[in-house]
This record gives structure tokens, C-alpha cells and sequence, in this order.
């Protein structure tokens, strides 16, 4: 069973990650859909294609997902 200790856990490793790898990004924009990104991967969702990520993260469309995808080098 997973515990609120192992979320809150789960959560400073994924902040850390994201720390980490934020410098990659020059702008907030790109920054804040890569968390978006990987929230979304992390979400227990059943299948992880572009719709359902996007609704994960709150997105209508998953053209923002897309979008970061095809541009984030």
C-alpha cells in the first residue's frame, strides 16, 4: 500500500529531477511543460499517448504536449 510518506517522497525526488534539468530550458515556458511532461508520465493513467497525458496535466488539447515534444531539444 502506498502511504502519504511515499507521495511526499516521490514528489521531492520528481522537484529535484526538475530542478536538475531546469537550467536546460531558457524560458519559464518550456520549463513549466516539461514538470507538466513528466507529471503526466508519472500519472496513473493506463495508457500514455498524447490525449490522455494532456488530460492528465489539465490540458484540453494535447497540442501543448505535442508541441513541447516536437520543439525540446
Amino acid at each position: 500500500m502506498v502511504t502519504q510518506s511515499d507521495v511526499q517522497g516521490w514528489a521531492g525526488g520528481l522537484d529535484a529531477v526538475l530542478d536538475r534539468i531546469g537550467s536546460r530550458f531558457g524560458r519559464a515556458e518550456p520549463r513549466r511543460r516539461a514538470a507538466a511532461y513528466l507529471r503526466g508520465l508519472l500519472a496513473p493513467v493506463e495508457r500514455k499517448n498524447g490525449w490522455r497525458l494532456a488530460e492528465a496535466v489539465g490540458d484540453v488539447t494535447p497540442d501543448g504536449v505535442q508541441d513541447f515534444l516536437s520543439r525540446a531539444q
